[in-house]
């Protein structure tokens, strides 16, 4: 028989149950008696971990979804070792995400994404090259903090932004203070200086100044 296998699968080539030869991508003649042939694709492909639940080191409940692009490295192993290498590299990322996230606190898993997704890529590679499939990306999707500690969060922003306001405002009006206490300081000290402002603001015009004769 003839088999055509394209840039993007291998074949797998069985005769009596028993695995014979891998085909590479080309044209390939064979003998049909007592073969059988399977096709596996080899072109990545995404395996979607929906949002799951998991607690913080802290106590508190976060919803990651994840995202990893595989692709087959062994199709012998893809094929054989296992029924559905997908759900295995699956169950993988899940029970990794759980430890990852259980060792950090929520400002922690909120704060280094890229930290969590590299520990997870390198948790699940052994546990997918079990299964002929090789882990090329690995992404965290979404974290979602529940609605209660979003509220909390978006509170304590606002009142260290008003604490800001306020500090900053306090900082502005003892400057103005200091700038007129040594205003003040240097025109008993220098009145000769406090005569020439008061010509400079005479020359200036916009001002009305009144001098006190004695």
């Amino acid at each position: 028989m003839k088999v055509i296998v394209q840039e993007w699968e291998r074949v797998l080539v069985y005769r009596d149950g028993r695995f014979e030869t891998e085909l590479a991508s080309g044209r390939h003649r064979l003998r049909r008696w007592r073969r059988r042939v399977v096709r596996v694709a080899v072109r990545p492909r995404l395996v979607v971990v929906p949002l799951q639940e998991v607690l913080t080191s802290d106590g508190l409940a976060v919803r990651i979804s994840l995202a990893v692009r595989v692709r087959v490295a062994d199709a012998r192993r893809w094929h054989e070792v296992v029924d559905g290498p997908d759900a295995f590299v699956h169950v993988a990322v899940q029970v990794a995400l759980r430890d990852a996230v259980a060792s950090r606190t929520l400002d922690e898993v909120l704060a280094d994404r890229s930290g969590i997704a590299a520990q997870l890529l390198s948790a699940v590679e052994p546990a997918a090259a079990e299964v002929g499939l090789a882990v090329e990306q690995l992404a965290l999707r979404d974290v979602v903090v529940p609605a209660e500690l979003r509220r909390a969060a978006a509170e304590l922003a606002t009142t260290r932004a008003q604490g800001l306001a306020t500090l900053e405002r306090a900082r502005s009006e003892v400057a103005a203070m200091r700038a007129l206490a040594n205003a003040a300081r240097l025109a008993e000290q220098q009145p000769a200086l406090m005569r020439l402002r008061t010509l400079q603001a005479v020359e200036a015009g916009g001002a009305t100044v009144v001098l006190k004769t004695s």
